[in-house]
């Protein structure tokens, strides 16, 4: 197979045979104004002799026999754990007892879509993401929290369209005022340890009391916030219970730059987490049993769950113990 600074192409080497068969022009001469070696040009001409036309076109450089190659039966494994779990290779390799590099290979190999394209509940493709390179990370827990709200659709009791289909839903169905849950979420900078609450609305009065509680949670775990950086929402700086809340545990209040998301997006990316892995993973046929699954699943989150960023090791194993 040609790479990506080869001189020829298909037309280039007919040129070249063209020139040196029919013409009868010195291959030294024909090699240089063509920019490639005599040594490349004779292997293009004997080809040529061997093939014809046809032995012109590019070859697949892969291998005749690979004997270090990971046996088709543990790659079906592979992909079978894939499909059922929708996880990513630093999940799937420590749990199939393999390295994550060689997961990787392997859904490579096989055209797996990344998990950020498929919808999170069926794991069809969907869509396709955008990412960044630019990366930070403080460094010890507390010295940056980010806040955030999701706002996410209530299940209406017997399930909604992920349980019935939309096909199935009635006009009455579709009419009806089911409303809203407000996910509030603190995660840390450093460890990426999170606290999350589902409550009623957003307002600024509600932030600043879930904002309290999430900083006495973090104190529980040894850790002491010292700045909390959100998005511009009005619930953020335009409330005097969160003013006079950071005023009195001293904590500096981080804004980022208006419409752009992604200077807060460690948030925003546990915000996504939330939904793939708790959310939409299964479908629910209550409101109720969808809010009783986000503690355990938080729990799981922070405790046991393998980061990427972190080594492959839970939130918790950054976190000093006092």
């Amino acid at each position: 197979m040609g790479h990506r600074n080869a001189r020829l192409t298909f037309h280039g080497r007919r040129l070249l045979v063209e020139r040196v068969r029919d013409q009868g022009m010195p291959v030294a001469h024909v090699a240089k104004a063509m920019g490639i070696s005599r040594q490349c040009a004779h292997r293009w001409l004997a080809r040529f002799d061997a093939g014809g036309l046809a032995a012109l076109h590019e070859r697949s450089s892969r291998p005749h026999h690979s004997p270090r190659r990971t046996p088709l039966d543990l790659e079906e494994r592979v992909l079978m754990a894939r499909h059922e779990l929708r996880w990513g290779q630093d999940r799937l390799g420590p749990e199939l007892g393999l390295p994550a590099r060689t997961v990787g290979r392997i859904l490579r190999r096989h055209n797996t879509p990344r998990l950020c394209e498929c919808d999170p509940l069926t794991g069809e493709v969907i869509r396709a993401s955008k990412t960044t390179a630019v990366r930070y990370e403080r460094e010890r827990p507390g010295e940056l929290v980010h806040m955030d709200v999701k706002k996410i659709g209530r299940i209406p009791d017997g399930g909604g369209w992920r349980v019935h289909g939309r096909l199935g839903d009635t006009s009455a169905h579709k009419k009806a005022k089911i409303g809203y849950d407000f996910v509030h979420s603190v995660v840390d900078d450093h460890s990426r340890f999170a606290y999350s609450e589902i409550l009623g609305n957003e307002t600024a009065a509600t932030t600043a009391s879930f904002f309290a509680r999430a900083i006495e949670a973090f104190a529980q775990v040894g850790v002491i916030v010292e700045s909390v950086m959100t998005d511009n929402a009005w619930n953020y700086t335009h409330s005097n219970a969160l003013t006079a809340l950071l005023a009195e545990h001293r904590i500096d209040h981080i804004l980022i730059r208006p419409r752009c998301p992604w200077q807060n997006g460690k948030v925003e990316r546990f915000n996504r987490t939330l939904q793939v892995e708790w959310a939409y993973r299964r479908p629910f046929t209550s409101n109720k049993d969808r809010s009783a699954a986000l503690q355990p699943w938080l729990s799981d989150y922070n405790y046991s769950r393998r980061h990427s960023a972190l080594g492959g090791r839970p939130p918790v194993s950054r976190l000093s113990r006092t």
